[in-house]
């Protein structure tokens, strides 16, 4: 007989998951964000007309170099509500997956999708 999955105290429900918009965005700029307490890179990223270009404070500068951001697709939460961080307010949460050592790797697409498509 089949073992019974059981709910986790963490579990959502599917209309939970369908109110956070994830969605593709091309980095557009990547700087060095100078005034961050922890090293972080300033991304603009364009999610196509829906949602427009959106700023994100990103701690990614292990793996990553800045122009090497540029024109790479990334995923985002864009509906978020904006967050102050130092001089700048985030407009969205870039996503990715801590590595063995703790540093974040980007989560994307394998493949080219058009801008602002979401996740599901």
């Amino acid at each position: 007989m089949a073992q019974e999955l059981q709910a986790t105290p963490d579990e959502i429900g599917w209309n939970d998951f369908m109110k956070v918009q994830l969605r593709v965005g091309k980095v557009l700029s990547a700087e060095v964000f100078q005034e961050a307490r922890k090293p972080a890179y300033i991304l603009h990223v364009d999610f196509g007309p829906e949602v427009g270009v959106r700023k994100s404070s990103a701690q990614i500068t292990h793996h990553y170099q800045p122009e090497a951001l540029v024109g790479r697709l990334v995923v985002a939460v864009v509906n978020f509500p904006k967050k102050q961080i130092g001089p700048i307010q985030s407009e969205c949460l870039v996503t990715g997956f801590h590595d063995a050592q703790g540093h974040v790797v980007l989560c994307v697409p394998d493949q080219d999708v058009p801008l602002g498509t979401r996740l599901l």
